[in-house]
């Protein structure tokens, strides 16, 4: 405790035996440790539970789930509370798991993001019982409706439209769309406003769609199949898709952005420093973050807030990956000499 506290032992023992001369911050750092190693307070200490809040995240492989984290456990802090990180992994630590571990040390709340309500077909009886409970809670990127907590989210229709514009002004005309699986909301929103443009066009083929998980593997095996059936410009529900799309076109002996162009979703870490830099759409994790956090505070505080839907406009940012699309040259025809 004391090394996660930053204290000595002996400020410790003075915290935890209740003796005087000891400052707000460091019982207060010294508590919040007690409670996130999991030791039972002393009795005398239990109404004094320090202000914690959980951050669930599906994953951290992903670059934009630690720069998320990193913008809501910023904002958190400033405000006095500490945040609990609770990552589901593959081994069985689920979100419902997590969910009664957090509601055992009576957390003041939690937020999700990328939680399973992005699957229709997932289990949502956790966010039922915290409802019910009423704990306070914010979702970010929550595309379901029925689930009664504030919800913080981009614009996944918008992105599409920003990228299907962008890729069209640059002379694409197959487009084609990787998402994720089939009952992840956020990529049926992308789709509704991929088909909606290829209304448009009349090269465009709105079932140019490869339904893919999120991964590398998964996006460079749904280019795959678009390239071989004649799309030039792919939009991909993820950076991390985009990076794998555009293995594929190399594998398949094409140039990125020569003859395939690429757009990913996120804007994460280091995408401006792939090969080749990789056009994205941007999402505003800094104020979708600090709206979360807002949203949260509020309700801790025991006031009420809506529960529509906040949506915030992402943005196209325009790097490498993206390029005119090349007209083949004509072949040049042999000249017929008279006889």
């Amino acid at each position: 405790m004391a090394k996660y506290a930053g204290v000595s032992e002996a400020t410790v023992s003075r915290v935890l035996n209740g003796k005087p001369g000891i400052s707000d911050a460091t019982r207060t750092a010294v508590l919040t440790a007690l409670d996130v190693l999991g030791y039972e307070r002393p009795t005398k200490l239990r109404g004094e539970r320090a202000r914690l809040v959980g951050l669930v995240l599906p994953e951290l492989q992903n670059p934009i789930f630690p720069a998320f984290a990193e913008v809501v456990a910023g904002a958190l802090s400033k405000r006095g509370f500490t945040p609990v990180l609770c990552t589901r992994t593959a081994d069985g630590v689920s979100e419902a798991d997590y969910v009664e571990m957090l509601l055992d040390q009576h957390v003041s709340g939690i937020i999700f993001c990328g939680g399973l309500y992005h699957q229709a077909a997932a289990e949502h009886e956790h966010y039922h019982r915290l409802h019910e409970r009423g704990l306070p809670a914010v979702l970010v990127n929550a595309a379901i409706d029925d689930l009664g907590f504030p919800r913080v989210s981009v614009d996944d229709g918008h992105a599409v439209d920003q990228a299907f514009n962008h890729l069209v002004s640059l002379g694409h005309k197959r487009i084609g769309l990787i998402l994720g699986p089939a009952d992840h909301a956020p990529s049926n929103r992308k789709l509704t406003a991929f088909e909606a443009a290829a209304q448009y066009s009349d090269t465009v083929n709105a079932e140019d769609v490869e339904r893919v998980i999120f991964s590398m593997e998964g996006g460079r095996a749904g280019a795959t199949r678009l390239i071989k059936h004649g799309v030039t410009g792919i939009i991909c529900a993820s950076d991390v898709q985009a990076l794998g799309a555009i293995r594929a076109a190399r594998r398949l002996g094409r140039e990125v952005p020569d003859d395939i162009s690429v757009v990913g979703f996120d804007d994460s870490l280091f995408m401006n420093c792939t090969d080749p830099p990789l056009t994205t759409v941007r999402q505003p994790i800094q104020a979708m973050g600090q709206a979360a956090v807002t949203l949260l505070v509020s309700q801790v505080a025991g006031t009420l807030v809506p529960t529509e839907e906040m949506l915030f406009e992402p943005e196209l940012v325009v790097r490498g990956s993206t390029g005119a699309l090349k007209v083949p040259a004509p072949k040049a025809t042999k000249a017929v000499s008279a006889a």
